[in-house]
This record gives C-alpha cells, structure tokens and sequence, in this order.
C-alpha cells in the first residue's frame, strides 16, 4: 500500500471527471472504492472535499489517500463477466462505430455500482470493447429502473465531446412514460424547483426528490431549478395516458416527481406514486392492476447529438421495454402513430 501523496493534473488530463482520472491513474481501483474515499474526505482537491463527479482542471493539485496494491484487491470487487451477461449486455448495442456505443439499457440495471450493486453497465462494459485497448466510458446516466438509450464513448476524445455535449445541454432527450390519468391541459411545462428530502431508513434509505414552488427555490439552501415539458400522445378513457417528456434540465428522478406534482404519477412508480398507489380514474395512483407491469413505465426513446468526431447528427432511437411493450398492446397504442418529434410545434 502506498502512502499520502498530492499528484498534479498533467496537461490533458483536464476536464474530466475525478472518478475516471483516479481510474486511469489506479485501474485496479473500484468505483465503491473511489466513493468510499470521496465520502470520508481522503481525496481533496485544492485543499477541499470533493465528489467522485466533480471535474478536474489541468495543473490542479489532487492529495491522495494510501492506495492498495493491486494484489490486495479483493476478489468480490473484480467479477468474472460471465457469458451470459457478456451476451445481455452486447444485446443490447442499437449503434456502434469507432468512437460510440449507445445501448438501449433494460430496466433494473444499474448505471454505475454503489452500495449493494455488484452487476452494472459500467462492469459489464468490459464485454463492449469490440477489439478497442480500452473498455467504453459512460458519459451520462440513466436511473435503475429507467429503460432506453444510453451513450458511452469508446475514445478519450469522444468522452470529451459527449460530456461536454451533455453539460451544455447541446441534446435532445425524449422520454415515453405512462402516467396515471390524461393530464389537462394536453401539453404544458413544469417547473416546480426540486431539492433533495432525506430517506427513512436507517442508512438514509428511501431518499427521494421534493417539488418546491419555483418562487422559493432561490430562498431554499440546496434546491435547484427544474423544467420539464410534456405532451401527450394517446391516452385510454382518461384512465392512464401516453405521454412524451423532455427534461429541459437534468435532475436527480426529475421526470418522476415533476408528473407525480401535476396528479399524473408514471405508472410502476412506488417512490412517487402515492401511499395508496391504486389508480381509480381521477389521476392518483401509480399502479393500475389487470395486466398492467408493477414496474416503471418510463423509457428514454430517443436521443439526438452531434457526434463528437464527425459532427454528423445522430438520432439514437430504442424499442420499448417488454413489460411496456404489453401495456403499449393493451391499450392498443402503437409506436408507429407517434411523431418522431412530438414537440416540434411545442410553443
């Protein structure tokens, strides 16, 4: 094990995240472990307390904890990718070239590992190198349950390009949900302020976001400004409804509580959906019984980017999830009938 050491963000190695430059400096590192160190304060940068996601600046100096030798690394932290998941995780590549994969992630995967998450797309990713030296990076984030379209860079250039792409908000995300009831009016936008609320288990678990009035987020120590616009598609006898979301910003479960604020809950949704959770017409209520999937019914479908080496515009697209799929055919809505952009005339 090393000791304390300080180490400069050399030339180049900018504008990235500290997670994915300690990776690079100790690829025998794990996320949890990198997380565990930013957590108890071990890793500072300038002198101060910093997040696994808090972005580097060349010349920036980085103070270090001891480091474990590779050989210590235990073996629960480096799992075998066995030949299945290889094939569910290649499965689900809807595009590939020599700088980017997008995939339509299935509902229940993890992201990223974190506590209790051992089987994830970032481990998985090692199944998606396709001959590459080096595994594909995420560049953004999709939450567990949350299908759809994912992007992950293939190149330190691309990584560079989608990051910066998806922090200046220079994309297109569509997301199609089902919600509880046929909001009115159709078509509007939300933005109610969100800021974190504390979970009730004894780790903090259950944690979820709260809508504040947009009039009290400046006044309100850690909320932030949220905005989503929606239109709905179809909906069946005002019971529950099709719906096109798009995140103007990019909260923490912003989707979510922004329709569960308006009476219009995503359908599956036990976080959001009320206590009672039964949908009898009138909007409330997550779950509506019959054939209907318990889980969440919301999927990033499409999304529109410049590529980052050949600027061409990408337009990514990813079926629906099976148990969508089924209420889909239930209520006999069809994808075919959607607009490609539903928002198009959006005013």
């Amino acid at each position: 094990m090393s000791g304390v050491e300080t180490r400069s963000v050399a030339p180049g190695d900018g504008d990235q995240r500290l997670d994915r430059w300690m990776r690079r400096q100790f690829p025998h590192l794990t996320q949890g472990q990198i997380e565990k160190m930013c957590r108890k304060g071990e890793v500072r940068v300038e002198g101060g307390r910093v997040k696994p996601a808090t972005r580097l600046e060349e010349g920036q100096s980085v103070r270090l904890p001891p480091i474990p030798d590779p050989a210590s690394k235990p073996k629960y932290d480096t799992p075998r990718i066995s030949e299945a998941d290889a094939a569910m995780i290649r499965a689900c590549v809807i595009y590939r070239d020599d700088h980017v994969i997008a995939l339509n992630k299935p509902p229940g995967l993890p992201v990223q590992g974190g506590s209790g998450q051992a089987r994830h797309v970032d481990g998985l990713s090692e199944a998606l190198r396709f001959g590459a030296e080096d595994k594909p990076r995420l560049v953004h984030r999709l939450d567990k349950d949350t299908s759809g379209v994912l992007l992950l860079a293939r190149t330190r250039e691309a990584a560079k390009g989608l990051t910066a792409a998806f922090r200046h908000r220079n994309t297109r995300k569509i997301y199609w949900a089902a919600v509880a009831g046929a909001p009115n009016p159709r078509r509007g936008t939300v933005r109610y302020g969100l800021i974190k609320a504390a979970g009730h288990g004894a780790g903090g678990e259950g944690e979820k976001m709260q809508c504040i009035h947009p009039r009290e987020v400046a006044g309100t120590e850690g909320a932030k400004a949220a905005t989503t616009d929606y239109t709905m598609i179809e909906n069946a006898g005002g019971r529950v409804a099709w719906m096109a979301l798009v995140p103007v910003t990019g909260r923490t479960h912003q989707l979510r509580a922004h329709m569960a604020e308006i009476g219009h809950p995503i359908v599956g949704d036990g976080k959001y959906g009320g206590s009672g959770q039964e949908n009898m017409g009138d909007g409330w209520g997550a779950q509506l019984g019959g054939e209907v999937s318990r889980k969440l019914h919301l999927h990033a479908r499409s999304l529109t980017i410049e590529h980052p080496v050949t600027r061409a515009i990408l337009h990514l697209t990813a079926p629906l999830p099976e148990h969508m799929a089924r209420t889909w055919d239930l209520f006999q809505w069809r994808a075919s009938d959607a607009p490609e952009d539903p928002f198009e005339d959006f005013a």
